[in-house]
């Protein structure tokens, strides 16, 4: 995984909303999961994300996480979302 993130932050209830979204990613876990910019992933989470230190692109360090989630459709597919982009998950089963 790479060590830059697009946004990254410090502020504690940032820390702690982003949280709250790995704590709702567990392995296996299929998913719907809404994005800020409207888009919809249906898939399972391959692992549970983990917070981690990343830098953007004027170097200030923070927190950020990112998922990978196998396309429910096309499970060929994955996509890597960053957990400060989620606004919704609803839980639909399991693998």
């Amino acid at each position: 995984m790479t060590q830059f993130a697009e946004h990254v932050y410090t502020e504690q209830r940032d820390i702690a909303r982003i949280e709250s979204w790995a704590e709702q990613l567990e392995d296996e876990a299929r998913v719907e999961i809404r994005l800020a910019d409207g888009a919809r992933v249906e898939g399972f989470v391959t692992a549970r994300p983990t917070i981690q230190v990343f830098r953007d692109g004027e170097g200030r360090e923070g927190m950020n996480a990112m998922v990978r989630i196998d396309d429910q459709a096309d499970p060929e597919h994955a996509h890597y979302l960053w957990l400060d982009r989620i606004i919704d998950i609803r839980r639909t089963g399991t693998a």
